[in-house]
């Protein structure tokens, strides 16, 4: 027997209540109404993106089409114009490379995208555990977790430890989002203390760990801030770690193999991997492919599994993205890193930036307008440079955020850095 769908606010729901057959289906022929968006609502939404594009805040997707085999090149609009992309965090090209689309390729054609359901279900498969057990050597842990994201591995990260007044998070003002959201979560559902230090101010944070009575302190920051390009003082932070008792978390998403001897990020650079407690990390920058882990001891992972909800509510990472993260592990060298830094000194001093400490670089625009005008200038001179604006950055410091990768060929920065001269846009 066929089942009988009612449309919703429908009362006739007798047997005998007048039926048609739509698509071979009994549907309820009687009439309901549906009462359109209050208008309140549709009055705010209306309100409200008229401001954000009088304001130039206003967001847009722009289609773009991959070009095969490269890491830095995408076809855009109508006459399908090739631009060479300097807006990708695919830090060492590797989301193109022959090895690492092999892998994903092969484990796609073998187990589709794997179990479909949370790790703790049935998602969890070898292919999660070798690379999870990477990370943790990587990072020189006695455990990692594997996340769908490094947003809900932060979200995991904060929703597990920052619990109860008894703790307090000091955080720098400009973390990423995901640390964002996820302090601000536990500080009005969770009881805890939220503290902000200035950017990189660490005699403001260590007054602020002074002041607190909180026997529970969480110091958390990124390794290497994305729209700014600087570097936290990961010693800084661990000599405060150790003064205070505090744990330390580092959000290495931007630096993880693209920072260090063996590719761990800012705190094995600076010698202070083993003081960080909680390393946070991406798949989807430097590895190439998709979803965020969190490196630490074996009991926060048995936390993190039990109280994690980020985690423990999501669907596990698609095998192919794991196999393709492992293969770009294996692939992500020193030589393959040298030849990152190479750019990245070349390009600052081109542009007068000598000594900036990574491959992310502003070019401050300051007006959202300015900023808008000079991402469209390149964009017609075949770059692929956005701008970013609020609310990702401060007002009066919208910019263009060049990112820089092993993939580029020198013909390529001397082009960017030509119509990035002549237009003093920096």
């Amino acid at each position: 027997m066929r089942p009988i769908i009612f449309r919703r606010g429908c009362s006739r729901y007798q047997p005998d209540a007048v039926r048609k057959k739509i698509n071979g289906v009994a549907r309820c022929s009687c009439t309901s109404t549906h009462a359109s968006p209050d208008k309140a609502w549709s009055a705010w939404m209306s309100s409200t993106v008229n401001d954000l594009n009088d304001r130039k805040l206003l967001r847009s997707l722009h289609t773009l089409t991959p070009v095969p085999g490269s890491a830095n090149h995408v076809l855009c609009g109508a006459t399908s114009s090739c631009l060479t992309v300097f807006a990708a965090n695919d830090y060492l090209g590797l989301s193109s490379h022959p090895e690492v689309r092999a892998a994903a390729s092969a484990a796609a054609a073998e187990y589709g995208s794997g179990p479909r359901s949370s790790a703790l279900v049935c998602g969890h498969t070898e292919f999660h555990q070798q690379l999870a057990a990477a990370l943790a050597r990587l990072k020189g842990t006695e455990s990692a977790l594997l996340f769908p994201t490094g947003f809900a591995a932060n979200l995991a990260v904060l929703g597990t430890l920052a619990v109860g007044p008894s703790c307090a998070i000091f955080s720098d003002e400009l973390n990423h989002a995901s640390i964002v959201d996820g302090a601000r979560l536990a500080a009005r559902g969770a009881d805890a203390t939220l503290q902000i230090y200035r950017h990189n101010d660490l005699d403001h944070l260590q007054t602020l760990l002074a002041r607190s009575a909180a026997p529970r302190k969480l110091i958390i920051s990124d390794s290497l801030f994305s729209m700014d390009g600087d570097l936290a003082d990961c010693r800084g932070l661990a000599a405060l770690r150790d003064q205070f008792g505090a744990l330390l978390c580092l959000d290495e998403a931007h630096a993880t193999l693209v920072f260090g001897e063996f590719g761990g990020g800012v705190a094995e650079a600076q010698g202070v991997a083993d003081k960080v407690d909680v390393h946070v990390g991406t798949l989807s920058k430097a590895f190439g492919s998709h979803g965020g882990f969190v490196a630490c001891s074996k009991q926060l992972e048995r936390l993190l599994l039990s109280k994690g909800r980020a985690g423990i509510y999501s669907t596990a990472l698609p095998v192919p993205a794991v196999a393709a993260a492992a293969a770009a592990l294996r692939l992500a060298t020193p030589k393959l890193r040298s030849s990152l830094w190479e750019s990245i000194r070349y390009f600052t001093s081109a542009i007068g930036a000598s000594g900036h400490p990574s491959a992310i670089v502003p070019i401050l625009m300051h007006s959202e307008a300015a900023a808008l005008e000079a991402s469209h200038i390149l964009r017609c001179q075949g770059f692929l440079v956005p701008a970013i604006r609020p609310p990702t950055v401060p007002r009066g410091t919208s910019r263009l955020r060049v990112a820089l990768s092993a993939a580029h060929e020198p013909h390529e920065l001397d082009g960017l850095i030509q119509v990035l001269k002549p237009a003093a846009m920096f």
